[in-house]
């Protein structure tokens, strides 16, 4: 047998492309594609069908056409026009199936009403964008919380079911079921697939703000589990909350929300330590706070300043809120008493138990742990509290700072018992064990 030459040296860092690395990296460049266009192909789809979980599976359909094709065939020169269309020709395919069985029906004597698409009024307020369409058909007020939550991160944020369950650690059946009902109450409520219009709007719209916030919070400080935070989900409420402030540049409560997300998710980076541990907001490095969303958050809330007519809004309230520790170089320099005012505005503004228990821990920097711990007692008895871990927490430290300290051990005693975070189930449990 003839030897074969050894080879060279560079020889073992030659990489050739074999047609199933090609394959590999385009079902990735498809998956891609899909996850970031998703959004915009279902609500296209929407306005032609008029059903949201119809327009998801046509959409799965191009996504599947693309995955038999591309490979074969290369990947188009602009991928998300090529799903678009095809998903919509597949829509009208639709449309026109149903239209002849309507007419073979009416043939033989039988009638079937005809289901046109709703007349808009001709507001000069009219927002014809679609993917804002789609925002407002999700957060319908007719789904409940969660329901409106699931539907979307999955129509919008183009999670999967499985990736929903992981984020809020709910079994993936119970995401799967809230998602079919809540498909299931759009179409046999027939809810409209459209902006509202004159008062009904901001009532909606306070319904789609919500659900981005309650999907930030439950990225930047998760209610349970073994992590703290949850990034991908602070970054799928803040692309969310831009996508919007771009749909809607007239509503300063949309530009609060941004400003709120960009400055809270500013300190991301700051609120672990090394093994994932929470750090107070006293103790954060300030200089690895991001300065570019602190610059986002900034213009976002003059945006919001700017463009209202009266009394802020509560997201545009927290806002400033935020931006008043970001302005603060070091944790003494904070505006203390500017905070305690604003959240005093936000309790005349949306009255809540929790806003109260942060404005005692403004109060309690600006005037002292005692005045603050007098609004504190006064909430213990809120049914709203009951369970909540933070009110034992931020009252244990206002009694550890007034010397009482074997009242605040048993209090972060009860704060730990409380929380299902883990982590923070660890930091309550330190606090506690550092009261001499």
């Amino acid at each position: 047998m003839t030897p074969q030459p050894t080879a060279g040296p560079g020889a073992s860092r030659t990489t050739r492309t074999t047609p199933t690395t090609q394959s590999t990296r385009t079902t990735r460049t498809i998956e891609t594609v899909f996850r970031m266009e998703s959004p915009r192909i279902i609500a296209g789809v929407t306005r032609v069908v008029r059903d949201v979980g119809i327009a998801e599976e046509l959409a799965q359909d191009a996504l599947v056409a693309a995955l038999e094709q591309w490979p074969r065939d290369g990947v188009p020169d602009n991928p998300g026009a090529w799903l678009m269309a095809t998903a919509r020709n597949r829509a009208v395919d639709l449309v026109r199936r149903r239209e002849n069985y309507a007419r073979k029906l009416a043939e033989i004597g039988r009638t079937l009403p005809e289901t046109a698409p709703p007349q808009e009024p001709a507001d000069p307020d009219d927002i014809d964008d679609d993917l804002l369409r789609l925002v407002f058909t999700a957060c319908h007020p007719v789904l409940s919380t969660e329901a409106r939550t699931a539907l979307t991160l999955r129509l919008l944020g183009g999670l999967t079911t499985a990736e929903i369950a992981r984020a809020f650690l709910v079994p993936e059946a119970t995401v799967a079921q809230r998602i079919v009902r809540a498909k299931r109450t759009l179409a046999t409520r027939d809810i409209a697939f459209e902006v509202p219009y004159g008062p009904d709007r901001e009532t909606r719209l306070g319904s789609v703000l919500d659900v981005i916030y309650l999907i930030f919070n439950e990225g930047y400080a998760a209610t349970a589990g073994d992590d703290w935070l949850r990034p991908g989900l602070c970054e799928d409420a803040l692309r969310l909350a831009r996508v919007l402030s771009g749909l809607m540049p007239k509503e300063p409560e949309v530009h609060g929300l941004t400003a709120l997300l960009e400055l809270q998710a500013s300190r991301t980076a700051a609120r672990t330590g090394p093994s994932g541990e929470p750090v107070l907001l006293k103790d954060q490095n300030r200089s690895r706070w991001n300065r570019m969303l602190i610059a986002r958050g900034i213009t976002a809330l003059g945006r919001a300043e700017a463009t209202a007519s009266g009394a802020p809004g509560p997201y545009t309230l927290q806002a400033a809120i935020a931006a008043c520790h970001a302005h603060a170089h070091t944790y003494e320099e904070t505006d203390w008493s500017r905070i305690a005012t604003l959240y005093g505005l936000l309790a005349a503004r949306s009255p809540s138990p929790v806003v109260e228990l942060n404005r005692a821990v403004a109060v309690s920097m600006s005037e002292g742990p005692g005045p603050a711990l007098t609004i504190v007692d006064a909430l213990t008895d809120d049914p709203a509290l009951t369970d909540y871990h933070l009110l034992p927490s931020v009252r244990g430290d206002l009694l550890a700072r007034l010397g009482r300290t074997a009242e605040a051990r048993a209090e972060f005693e009860r704060a730990a018992s409380l929380t299902r975070n883990e982590r923070e189930r660890e930091l309550l449990l330190r606090r506690a064990a550092e009261q001499p």
